[in-house]
């Protein structure tokens, strides 16, 4: 494996490099990866820096949808997002680690990831999202989707759980608590998934690695 990673966030490469080993395996193996403690402390303390010296105005109400189909729907999702745009160091540290693992996974998978968009979630006391795809079959959009947790001593009767099914016919699912430092990556036109309705504030980073789909008219990320 042998790739040099530099994340910016000062930990030993050799970790990383056991980290992103792990994910690519998942990946072929299973379609996901569920990955507790999975982070560095130093990487967490510095996503919960930037998310709690943030203004609540920062954040605003998430809507489904890009473009002139963008829309609101609070029967859908409830939850507010604020987007990281690398203007804060701690910002800048964690879309260095995303580049990371976008350029290992796509030495190691050739998956052709040209770039990543990520934001801060909040789920406030009842807010949910529910059963959705990240991206639709034969879409050059969104190829994987990942989601890190920042909510220490999570319990089960916190709720806030992110499901993730298996296809559509599974009824049943895969919960995952949204506990510190958990990392959650899956391919996004695969797995279905929900987010349970929370009982207290729940924070998470969501990110996307995206294929290229500029064209005449068109720069990627179409937000």
């Amino acid at each position: 494996m042998g790739t040099a990673i530099q994340s910016g966030a000062g930990d030993d490469n050799g970790a990383l490099t056991f980290l992103f080993t792990r994910i690519a395996d998942d990946l072929v193996n299973k379609g996901y990866a569920i990955l507790p403690d999975a982070l560095p402390d130093s990487l967490i303390n510095s996503l919960e820096r930037c998310q709690y010296s943030m203004l609540d105005s920062a954040f605003e109400q998430a809507g489904i949808g890009r473009k002139q189909d963008f829309q609101h729907d609070q029967r859908i999702r409830r939850d507010e997002i604020c987007w990281i745009d690398g203007s804060m160091p701690e910002g800048q540290q964690w879309l260095g680690f995303c580049e990371s693992l976008k350029d290992f996974l796509n030495q190691q998978l050739f998956m052709g990831l040209f770039s990543v968009e990520s934001h801060f979630a909040r789920f406030e006391s009842g807010a949910f999202y529910k059963r959705h795809y990240d991206a639709f079959r034969g879409q050059d959009n969104r190829v994987l989707s990942m989601v890190t947790y920042l909510n220490a001593d999570w319990q089960l009767a916190d709720g806030g759980e992110l499901v993730l099914y298996a296809d559509d016919a599974d009824c049943e699912g895969t919960a995952v608590l949204p506990r510190r430092g958990t990392l959650v990556i899956f391919l996004s036109e695969r797995f279905p998934h929900e987010v349970k309705p929370a009982r207290k504030t729940r924070e998470s980073v969501a990110t996307w690695f995206r294929l290229n789909t500029t064209r005449p008219g068109r720069v990627d990320p179409p937000r």
